[in-house]
């Protein structure tokens, strides 16, 4: 009997390691991978970057904080065993629609005016995340703008 409570115990935990609540081609992982790609893709992550990375994460996908640290961590690893943005991009692609997807570009450029500005390296990171997700370069511009807060009441009422 202790036998397989010790090997229940162990297939649960995988060497000590917690089994996940998030499913390896769950789109969240993706998106959460795309926005810590963003949010490190100018060499290191800001303080207001991680912070802003957790509130996202965490509203959008309607999270509590364990949950939250937990898809941020898987989300890093799977950054860093990606080669590239397809990936991830084609996971949104076949799980979301127009709407999320375009959110998602917007959860992008939440992380990268979280420090105040866009570098050159985050704005060519969108632009190509945005293309690989059928985001039309208006829209990517026009959420940028909105996000940001470049574009004003009026012109968002028009």
């Amino acid at each position: 009997m202790f036998e397989a409570v010790r090997k229940l115990l162990a297939d649960l935990t995988e060497d000590g390691k917690h089994p996940s609540r998030f499913e390896e081609n769950d789109y969240r992982v993706a998106a959460a991978a795309l926005l810590v790609h963003t949010a490190a893709i100018d060499g290191s992550i800001s303080e207001p970057e991680r912070t802003r990375l957790h509130e996202v994460i965490k509203q959008r996908f309607e999270l509590d904080d364990e949950a939250t640290d937990e898809l941020v961590a898987e989300a890093i690893e799977a950054d860093e065993q990606a080669i590239d943005l397809y990936h991830f991009t084609a996971r949104l692609n076949r799980s979301l629609d127009e709407k999320g997807r375009a959110r998602v570009v917007e959860m992008m450029w939440q992380i990268v005016f979280a420090d105040g500005a866009a570098t050159e390296f985050e704005d060519n990171l969108i632009w190509r995340a945005a293309d690989l997700l059928h985001v039309p370069g208006e829209e990517r511009i026009a959420l940028r703008e909105r996000v940001s807060g470049l574009k004003t009441q009026e012109e968002e009422n028009n």
